[in-house]
Order: C-alpha cells, then structure tokens, then sequence
C-alpha cells in the first residue's frame, strides 16, 4: 500500500490561507492527516490554523529528509481582481510559477518523493469556446488567459521528470459559501436583481467547493489518474441561467442587463471571463469514477443559500 492510500498521510499545500487552500487544509486536518503549509504570512497561517499545521515561509527551510506524501499547489494571485495591464500579467505569472518552480526543485531533492502533485490551473486554459462543450482533450488558444494556464501547467510537469504523477485541476467558478464568486453575486440577487452580462449566452461553468474538495482527495488517491482534470461540474451552465437560478432562490426579480460593450471598455481583456466563456464537462474525472454530490446547479444553490447560509 502506498503512502496516499495509508490511513494519515503527510501533506504540503501551498496558497493554504487563500478560499480554496483553507478548506483544503481544515479538510486534510479533519481527516487526521499531517500537514506543511506554504504561507507568505506566518501570522495569518497561524491564526487559521494554530499550532494544528507546520508553517513554512519558504521552501527552502524544508530538508532533503523530509516525507511528504502529497503536494497540493494552489497558489496564485486572483486573476479577477484587477484589468490584466502589463504590470498585472507578469504578477499573475510570477505568483503561480514561482511557487510551482519551488515545488518542483523541492520534489527534486527530496530524498523520498512524493506520489503526487496536485497542481491548481482553471478553465481559462480552453480560452474562448462560445457555446461548445470542451473536454480535456481540448487545446488552449493563443490568448493571455489560456497561455497563463498552459505555462502553469508545464511548469507542473517538471515534477514528472522525479516519477511523481501531476494532477492539474482546470479549476470551474467555485460556489460556496464563505468566498469566492457566490457571496457578492448573492447579495445582488437579494436585492431582487438578475444581472445578466453581455448576450448571457456564454457558458458559465462552474462547482460546488465540497465537490472540488472531494476531487482533489481523489486526485490525490487514484494512482491512475494524471494529467489535465476538469474541476467542473457535469452540468454547466450560460451565463442568463446562472442569473436566473441565482435569482430564484430570493423570488421575483428585476433583470439587469450590463452590456459586454461596458465591460470591455471598463476592465479591457478580463472582460473575457465575464462574456465570452466557456461550457466545460469533467469527462476525464468521471471516467474515473470520481461521482459529483452536486452536479447541477440548483441543487448547489439549493445547499449553499438556504435559510441558514450566512450570505442568504
């Protein structure tokens, strides 16, 4: 049996303070697993997690002798945050390639390898696709979000040269409750608005946190799976039904049209993500048998904004 597949195994998660890594981590931690963080703030680590996690500001303070079972890379600036000027390109390479460098020099010295590499990628890998459904054996484009991915993505494969398999998540909009996307949009929605963006007809794929979370322990415990792995609900969506099934968990609603002509002339290229997506399936985890608790998107509201949610 190796050591994935053991009961307790000793994992490195990198972007552990960030929405996605704190789950990441809390889950691990519930399961009674060991656990190394990667965090720019020692501080703020540590007020996550306590005394439960071994915080590291670099990876360079980890020794050769260390027994690390699996890596999970998900650190990154937003890529949504601010327009993509020159300046915020090369932050949003840097952030991601040189942790996913670090990781893999780490890997080469390790005396005893990890199994896995669980790396973090996203959706904007395919570029724009209109209303065709993409799978994993899609290519990118020649546009910066997919070459983003694709440089993230090769850089991961780095970890394949030490015989450590590489997972890369291409990572859908992540619905939950206490980050990400979901939370601002909902506060739209209970003010009785249904913003539709552009034609709202672009796809807009997107999952629930729980089923990410539960598909990056099976990347992590699946030996034969490798590669590009759609994070992605089997059901994607457009842009107008995510509007309006948002929209029907507060009741009747105003619909508010944005024009994807004010979009691009407010946030230049990020306005891609908003009006020109894509409809991605996660063909690659489900025949793997990876089963998705919440496969469509009204049962995903349904669980993440009734009554009791903090954001409903």
């Amino acid at each position: 049996m190796s050591a994935v597949e053991s009961a307790t195994r000793t994992m490195l998660v990198t972007g552990a303070t960030g929405f996605i890594g704190q789950h990441v981590c809390r889950r691990a931690l519930a399961a009674g697993h060991r656990l190394i963080v990667l965090a720019r703030s020692e501080q703020r680590a540590s007020a996550l997690f306590g005394d439960q996690v071994r915080i590291v500001a670099s990876l360079a303070q980890l020794p050769s002798t260390e027994h690390i079972d699996a890596v999970v890379n998900l650190a990154g600036a937003p890529i949504a945050a601010r327009p993509w000027t020159k300046q915020r390109r090369e932050l949003l390479l840097s952030s991601r390639l040189d942790t996913t460098h670090a990781v893999t020099e780490l890997i080469a010295r390790l005396e005893h390898k990890p199994d896995v590499l669980v790396s973090a990628s996203a959706i904007g890998y395919y570029g724009v696709r209109g209303d065709e459904q993409v799978t994993e054996a899609d290519r990118g484009q020649p546009i910066f979000q997919s070459h983003l991915c694709q440089t993230w993505e090769l850089a991961a494969q780095g970890a394949k040269r030490h015989g450590v398999r590489v997972c890369q998540l291409r990572i859908a909009v992540v619905l939950g409750r206490d980050g990400g996307t979901l939370p601002p949009l909902a506060r739209v929605a209970r003010k009785r608005l249904r913003v539709v963006l552009g034609s709202g007809r672009q796809g807009f794929s997107w999952i629930h946190l729980e089923d990410l979370l539960a598909l990056i322990d099976f990347c992590i415990e699946q030996p034969d799976i490798q590669g590009g792995v759609n994070a992605a609900a089997p059901e994607p969506v457009s842009q107008r039904e995510f509007a309006t099934a948002l929209s029907a968990v507060y009741g009747a609603s105003v619909t508010l049209p944005v024009p994807a002509c004010a979009l691009w002339l407010t946030m230049g290229e990020l306005a891609q993500l908003l009006v020109e997506g894509q409809r991605v399936v996660p063909a690659r985890a489900r025949s793997h048998g990876f089963e998705f608790k919440y496969p469509q998107l009204p049962l995903a509201l349904a669980d993440l904004l009734g009554k009791h949610s903090a954001t409903s």
